[in-house]
């Protein structure tokens, strides 16, 4: 009995290798051509290159601080979309410390993140509006579900909150993403939704706390399920952070070559690109954002 035990587990053993190995393999010939064919956006292989390349960066520490040097960026990330930037400008303003953190929007929900060394010693909340697939309960990660303008925690709860991408889709449709909720629907008028949002997200902030924002930059754009800030929408949103701290931002844009340390001024006409529909497809190949905004916003001590 016993060794037929050991053989079949060694059968189960070599048939969960000859798998993966053609999965590999099957992953490796995918890239090629996805290399060979001109790296185009959203193409076949498209998403491997970019996850890949997202582990690759995140865990690359002269990467990494190269997001925390002046006008170090250039000709990096070529034909990826922002979260090739945000990822590691997001980590590169953190401390490998625990911490109360809140993932404000759910774009941590990934293993090659939530075991980043930087992270994995966070006491991580997850907030998004339904439960999604996979979860990381093993890992002491909490789910909590809702919407950012009202978010059920008590005041000055997190040490830090990080909201990638994800407010410029408040108070829009978001029927792509499965969610079935009242929005915004003048795609001539902006939202200015996303203030009381951010204004949740400085109440459940400690004070002395950070918050990291990203989200896209340039001319206003609605695209249905986001829209684009511009530099007035911007200014807004700075008006509600300065009045509760100090903060800087960080601008990056893309070019025919890739991502660059850039700045406001050289940003604010920038157009989107839109997977989705075509709609700002150009010849530069971008793959959605031609520019981003990134935020860091210390909250004040409390006095007296």
């Amino acid at each position: 009995m016993k060794l037929a035990i050991k053989i079949l587990n060694r059968l189960k053993n070599y048939l969960q290798d000859i798998s993966k190995n053609d999965f590999e393999t099957t992953k490796q010939k995918t890239l090629n051509t996805y290399f060979q064919n001109g790296q185009i956006p959203w193409s076949e292989g498209y998403v491997i290159h970019k996850k890949q390349s997202i582990i690759e960066n995140i865990n690359n520490t002269a990467i990494l601080k190269m997001f925390t040097a002046s006008n170090q960026l250039k000709k990096y990330g070529y034909r990826l979309d922002e979260r090739i930037v945000e990822y590691p400008w997001i980590l590169s303003q953190m401390e490998e410390k625990h911490e109360r953190m809140l993932d404000a929007g759910s774009t941590f929900n990934f293993d090659f993140i939530v075991d980043h060394p930087l992270i994995k010693r966070k006491e991580l909340t997850i907030f998004t509006y339904a439960p999604e697939s996979p979860n990381y309960n093993e890992k002491r990660i909490s789910y909590v579900y809702g919407d950012l303008r009202d978010l059920p925690f008590k005041d000055a709860w997190f040490d830090i909150v990080v909201s990638q991408s994800t407010i410029e889709h408040i108070d829009m449709d978001n029927s792509i993403y499965g969610y079935e909720i009242a929005h915004h629907e003048n795609i001539e008028i902006k939202s200015y939704e996303f203030l009381i949002a951010v204004k949740e997200m400085i109440r459940v902030l400690k004070p002395g706390g950070t918050i990291l924002l990203t989200f896209p930059y340039g001319k206003f754009e609605q695209h249905g399920f986001f829209q684009q800030f511009d530099n007035e929408m911007v200014g807004k949103l700075l008006t509600v952070l300065y009045n509760q701290g100090s903060c800087t931002t960080t601008f990056f844009k893309y070019l025919i070559d890739g991502w660059y340390c850039s700045n406001e001024a050289n940003c604010n006409q920038e157009e989107s690109f839109n997977p989705h529909t075509n709609k700002g497809k150009g010849n530069d190949g971008a793959a959605h954002s031609r520019s981003i905004c990134c935020i860091r916003f210390e909250k004040n001590q409390m006095t007296g």
